[in-house]
């Protein structure tokens, strides 16, 4: 008999679920490069401040509903993981919105947030502390 009890997910199982999530990422970074590219008229500078807080809302509208309706991601589904608030529920729309904030700037001092999680008892990222959530890694049903 197995332990149907979640545990938190460990480093490797996050990294798995990110470069899953990559891919609809992708497609959605593609369809909103096209659509702000008809818009421009073809004039469309990459490099423009406008553009790419259009990328990061794009991305954060693929993120912060995923955890607040579900607590997971395509790529959190294919690996069988699950963000949760303290009381086990998916997080409140801050507390996803925090993490999504929180978690590039994790990414950005040498991936230490995200390191982190192999220091900590519950595994959690500097994005989770931050936010009061915990990433688990749900039994096979």
């Amino acid at each position: 008999m197995t332990d149907a009890t979640p545990l938190p997910a460990h480093l490797g199982w996050r990294l798995a679920a990110a470069i899953y999530d990559t891919f609809p990422l992708i497609a959605l970074w593609m369809v909103t490069g096209t659509v702000a590219m008809i818009a421009t008229h073809g004039t469309l500078d990459y490099h423009a401040l406008w553009y790419r807080l259009l990328l990061l809302g794009v991305t954060a509208a693929y993120y912060v509903p995923s955890w607040h309706y579900g607590g997971q991601t395509i790529g959190m589904r294919a690996w069988r993981l699950r963000v949760v608030d303290g009381s086990g529920r998916p997080p409140g729309w801050s507390a996803a919105l925090l993490r999504f904030v929180v978690a590039p700037l994790s990414l950005a001092v040498g991936a230490l947030g995200f390191l982190w999680c192999l220091f900590e008892r519950e595994r959690r990222g500097w994005h989770d502390l931050a936010a009061g959530t915990r990433v688990l890694r749900l039994p096979k049903s």
